[in-house]
Order: C-alpha cells, then structure tokens, then sequence
C-alpha cells in the first residue's frame, strides 16, 4: 500500500514544492515537506522516511550533500532518494548518483515519469524489507533451540564472555545455573519420545516464567540439561532463583494423552565478582564449577539446589 511509504520533499521553490506535495498526495503518499536540505535532515532524524524526493540546488545544505549525511546514518531499513535538478548533463547525473541518490529527474518534472519512478522504489524497498527479515529468521534459527524456544550452545559461547567482561569493566556480580531434569530418560521409556518433548516446553516455560524477562537468559545446553544465565546476581540471588524454579517444576502437572506427568529438577549453580580470580572468570571455569555442584545435588537425593562462589 502507498501509505505505507511516507515521502520526504525537499525543495526550496515555494511554487514547486506546493506542486508536487499536492500530486503525491492526491496519489496517496503522506508527504513532508520542506524548503532546503538542513531542514531535510532534521525531519528524517525525527522520524524515519522510506523515500525522499528532494532538489539539488538548494540553500544551507544542498541535495548531494544531505543525501551524504542521510547515507552515513544507520536506518531501520532502506531509503529510497531521487534527486530532482535542472541540471542535465552525463557528469551531474553522476555526480548526483555518487552522492548517494537512487534515480535522478531532470525539471520540469514530468510527473506520470515521477510516479513511476515512485514506484520503482517501492519494489526496491519491499525487497530489502522481505531480505531484512529473512535474514532475520535465519539468524533466529541460527541461535534458538527449534523445540523450546530458547537459546542454544552456540549463543551461549558467542555472549557468555559480554557478561563476563561486563563483571570486571563495572564491577558487578554475575551467577548461572545449570539445571537437569530428574529421571529424564524414564519419562521418555514410559510414554515415548513425544511426552518427553512436551516436558521439556513444559520445563523451559518454568524456567522463562520464573525469570527476569529480557534479563536473564535460558540456553539449552543439551538433552535435559539447561543453563540459565543470571547477569547482575550474586550467590544469594542465583540460590532464590534456582529454588523458585525447583520449587514450581515440582508443583507442575504436565498433562498428556490422559496422563499427568510428573517431574522435578536438580540444580548446580556459582556465581562471580570482579574480585574473582582471573583463572575462575572464563566460561570454562563458570560451567566445571557448576556442573559439580549440579552432580552434587544429583548424588545427595535429586530435587535439590547447590549453589557455591567461583
């Protein structure tokens, strides 16, 4: 849909510019306009403009030079400039491409030419927004595990280390904990394959549930095994956390084919400061520390919560 590609005009004729921002609206676009190239930039760092129409002669900042300060900002998705001059020759239509521009019309303006043109653009950016966002589901799947939802190993070893330079760069403490679920391979021995994928969504919307949202992090770590990731949190802090979680798997009923599952959790968490040795603050480290204390609550009875400093 036009409206869906607000315009940007910039064109310091008074006459010109009340021309054209009237045939783009009749035609459906939003149009802002504007009467030279500082003002240009001002508007588009207020609010983002998929398309921009703009002269080439103009006062305080002309069409090449704001089109150069346009294309050196980061944009939330492509901006699509055609640049409008009575200037005709093969160089200044090079010029102005090399600017940055994306199409260039020579005035008079011919305005079933321009509308063309328009929607030349649209096409281009409806392309880059469907490769932007395919680009982003595939990077989504690249790091998310496909059946629970939450992250995998290789996001956990690609921003364990942000957390753990974060610690000693501003002084803050840091915790994870590595959890299993109990008897797992019982569950799946007893009612297949298909109870034991509907436990684990069930797990990991405990482990969200009882979590900081867009603070914390879960990572499937492998099979049963799940890593929650406790940025800005000490020992006390991991040892509450881990327990609320133990707390709610316990409770849970998961139902399934008539059945109602059962399960509980066993955990193994540490935690750091920027006080903890250098050889103790890489991840190696984090997950050998807490991958003990975990075994230590598999080998005292299950259903348990160890938690112990780096």
């Amino acid at each position: 849909m036009i409206q869906n590609f607000p315009i940007l005009l910039a064109e310091d004729d008074p006459v010109s510019r009340k021309l054209l921002e009237m045939s783009l609206t009749k035609a459906g676009y939003n149009v802002v306009s504007v009467a030279n190239g500082r003002k240009a930039v001002e508007k588009f760092t207020e609010k983002f403009f998929p398309i921009i129409v703009t002269d080439w002669e103009m006062p305080e900042i002309d069409g090449p030079e704001m089109v150069r300060i346009i294309r050196q900002n980061r944009t939330v998705g492509y901006v699509y400039i055609i640049m409008l001059t009575s200037r005709n020759s093969k160089a200044d239509t090079v010029s102005g491409l090399e600017s940055g521009a994306d199409d260039y019309l020579t005035k008079p303006v011919d305005l079933p030419e321009l509308m063309a043109r328009l929607k030349t653009g649209i096409r281009i950016i409806k392309l880059e927004r469907s490769l932007r966002k395919a680009n982003e589901e595939i990077h989504f799947l690249s790091i998310t595990d496909p059946l629970t939802g939450c992250y995998n190993r290789g996001y956990l070893a690609e921003h364990i280390h942000h957390e753990i330079n974060r610690v000693k760069r501003y002084k803050r403490s840091f915790a994870l904990t590595i959890c299993d679920i109990d008897f797992f391979k019982k569950i799946n021995d007893e009612y297949g394959h298909q109870a034991g994928d509907e436990v684990l969504k069930a797990f990991v919307n405990s482990l969200n549930k009882n979590t900081r949202q867009k603070v914390d992090w879960v990572v499937r770590y492998g099979g049963e095994e799940f890593i929650v990731v406790l940025p800005e949190t000490d020992c006390r802090g991991v040892a509450i956390t881990a327990e609320r979680i133990r707390a709610n798997v316990e409770n849970m009923v998961i139902p399934f084919e008539g059945n109602k599952l059962r399960i509980t959790a066993s955990f193994g968490g540490t935690c750091m400061n920027d006080k903890t040795p250098l050889q103790k603050s890489n991840l190696e480290a984090i997950l050998k520390r807490a991958d003990g204390l975990l075994y230590l609550s598999k080998s005292t009875g299950r259903n348990k919560v160890s938690i112990d400093e780096l």
